[in-house]
């Protein structure tokens, strides 16, 4: 991340108040393309040949005085004897150098694997692989600026850099030491009021980065809630504390015979709205944090939606990739032997999410039925002959599409022949991609976590159909490429620097980070649509709004899974099933209600209908008001 200029220099003598807020503002602020970043780093930790290099692509500058200063007595140096500049080089070691650099568009690639954070009260540069500070990450002759055609992918590269052996080297030199990432709150960007709530947070929960970034990007959208009306604040201090965590061993045998353990959690966050909907991620991510953080976003999205439901959402550090169908089975029977108790159709349904499909809810449904005695069909996204709607897997994707049209209109524009991007192949991606091509759109790209696929004539349905078999059969995407000699598969990469006017982010949380977005802007996107939960980096989010792409959130235009599960359980209470044409008549006019009611209220609270800030402060303001009002309504509860 870019540091601001006025905000580096560090004095070993400054106070802890003033060292606090140079880190604060590190944190959050995000400066200009082009413009410069001052670093202060130790002696000795920089590669002293890396100061004499000319980079590609960065301008001449005129020198400070400060500079001019240091290149004189360096000239004074090379004049002494041997002896006596040794001795000088160890004086000059002794005091912190200056490295001053351009961030310029042509050579960002560069730094991906690097970023700047707070080291013992000074500006490091870290390597954003294994998190530790290192001599900087810089091109060598293998083509660190991001070619596609050298002979090692980007993580061998990075491998092999300076500045991966040397984060290493440090590492086990002080492995000893615990270092704990904590999330900075920046006060100087946010209100007193606005402030206190975040500051809150922090202090109750200051080592859950997911949830706390959700909350930051929440109480910024609510600045001008809050400061019209400061009653707001003691609510979202109660809504941002969760109704229910439940945390849980989960015992399971796998093929071999031998009892594994993993964790299984569930956040019910806030119901009064109405019973949690929610989903259940199988992940080895999968943390409190990370699914408090998925909770609140979902009680935002639930809010949002034309429903009166409350939000919930939860899973395990279970991976089932690699797992055989009995091992998910026993896995599966074991958490909802713990789960069950605390669902029901008037407390909690849980749904699918990242890691759990129709075979992982059927066995969580099997064994809740078993365990409570009665088939309810109270989960939603299971198969079609047990449940009540004909497009439920479908509905989250093409709402993304719905959405995405519905801001091109405003526009006056449509989706037919725009370039779209699209990032992850799951189910979500997959039935974008089938929506897009329904529209007329040319969709290019699909990922995973190895990298990512592009194809330049663009995906139609008979390649769908073959991506599909290559994801049912755990193969990698790069197959494709063996088939249809016009596509390319990328390692170690992702697709935000192909040419594009909409992106779609389906991937995880935090897929696109502050290089991502610059290469986004300069892809020539003007849209980006957000499939997953937070995708974006608080530094992303700035450059994309300096760059003035439209956001549209994912509380807002993700809310077709929540729309499709209720009209899924309230037609399985008459037996009926949707046709797809009514199913879909039904999920566009929801997500156009939705699209609304976030446009109304970003309005009401003075935001410009074209401001890259309206959908998503707008869906954050219009859900927290309905849910305020509830929790207004019922007291002190």
């Amino acid at each position: 991340m870019l540091l601001p200029t006025s905000g580096v220099g560090m004095n070993s003598a400054m106070d802890d108040m003033n060292l606090i807020q140079q880190t604060q503002r590190h944190h959050l602020v995000v400066r200009e393309i082009g413009e410069e970043i001052d670093l202060e780093i130790g002696a000795g930790e920089d590669d002293p040949s890396f100061g004499n290099a000319t980079l590609i692509g960065a301008p001449m500058r005129e020198s400070s005085v400060e500079e001019h200063g240091e290149s004189k007595q360096t000239g004074m140096i090379s004049q002494l004897p041997n002896d006596a500049q040794d001795m000088s080089k160890t004086q000059q070691g002794k005091r912190r150098k200056k490295v001053v650099k351009r961030w310029r568009e042509e050579w960002a690639d560069t730094y991906k694997w690097a970023y700047v954070d707070m080291k013992d009260g000074t500006p490091r540069i870290f390597c954003s692989v294994c998190r530790e500070y290192g001599r900087k990450h810089r091109r060598n002759p293998y083509g660190n600026e991001g070619s596609r055609n050298m002979q090692m992918s980007a993580l061998e590269e990075h491998n092999n850099s300076l500045l991966h052996k040397e984060a290493l080297r440090l590492q086990m030199a002080s492995k000893d030491k615990i270092v704990v990432d904590k999330p900075v709150y920046v006060k100087v960007a946010m209100s007193k009021t606005a402030g206190s709530i975040l500051e809150a947070t922090l202090k109750r929960d200051p080592h859950e980065v997911e949830f706390i970034q959700a909350v930051q990007e929440a109480v910024q959208a609510l600045e001008r809630v809050i400061a019209k009306n400061s009653r707001y604040i003691n609510i979202m201090e109660r809504l941002l504390e969760p109704e229910r965590m439940i945390v849980f061993r989960v015992s399971w045998v796998d093929d071999r015979g031998e009892t594994c353990v993993n964790r299984g959690f569930r956040v019910q966050f806030n119901q009064s709205m109405g019973p949690c909907r929610g989903g259940i991620r199988f992940h080895p991510s999968m943390n409190l944090s990370v699914a408090k953080f998925l909770g609140f976003e979902q009680t935002l999205k639930n809010a949002l939606s034309p429903y009166k439901l409350g939000g919930a959402a939860g899973g395990s550090d279970f991976d089932p990739k690699g797992k055989s169908d009995n091992e998910i089975m026993r896995f599966c029977q074991s958490f909802m032997s713990e789960m069950y108790r605390y669902l029901g159709p008037d407390k909690d349904l849980p749904s699918e999410e990242m890691g759990v499909g129709t075979r992982e809810m059927g066995y969580l449904f099997g064994q809740y039925r078993r365990l409570a005695g009665h088939f309810q069909g109270s989960f939603t996204g299971p198969r079609i002959f047990w449940s009540g709607s004909s497009l439920r897997p479908e509905a989250t994707g093409y709402g993304l599409v719905f959405f995405a049209q519905l801001m091109l209109a405003d526009m006056n524009k449509e989706l037919k022949g725009l370039r779209c991007v699209v990032s992850g192949s799951g189910k979500i991606a997959m039935h974008v991609l089938e929506k897009l091509i329904a529209y007329g759109a040319l969709p290019i790209s699909v990922s995973d976590s190895r990298g990512y696929l592009v194809d330049e004539d663009g995906f139609d349905y008979m390649k769908i159909s073959f991506l599909r078999d290559i994801k049912a059969q755990q193969r990698s995407l790069r197959d494709y490429s063996k088939t249809y000699a016009r596509s390319k598969y990328y390692d170690e990469a992702k697709p935000w620097s192909e040419r594009c006017d909409v992106a779609f982010a389906c991937a995880s949380q935090n897929e696109i980070d502050q290089s991502d977005a610059i290469n986004l802007v300069n892809s020539g996107c003007r849209i980006l649509v957000e499939g997953s939960n937070m995708p974006c980096t608080p530094e992303a989010v700035q450059i994309l709004r300096k760059a003035s792409v439209l956001i549209a959130p994912a509380m807002a235009a993700g809310a077709g899974g929540v729309v499709a599960g209720e009209l899924e359980l309230n037609h399985e209470c008459s037996l009926m099933h949707w046709s797809p044409e009514d199913f879909e008549s039904k999920l566009q006019e929801a997500m156009k209600q939705t699209y609304q009611r976030a446009m109304k209220a970003a309005t009401d609270f003075g935001y410009q209908k074209e401001s890259p800030e309206a959908l998503v402060h707008g869906a954050v303001i219009s859900a927290f008001l309905t849910i305020a009002q509830a929790m207004t309504d019922q007291g002190s509860i």
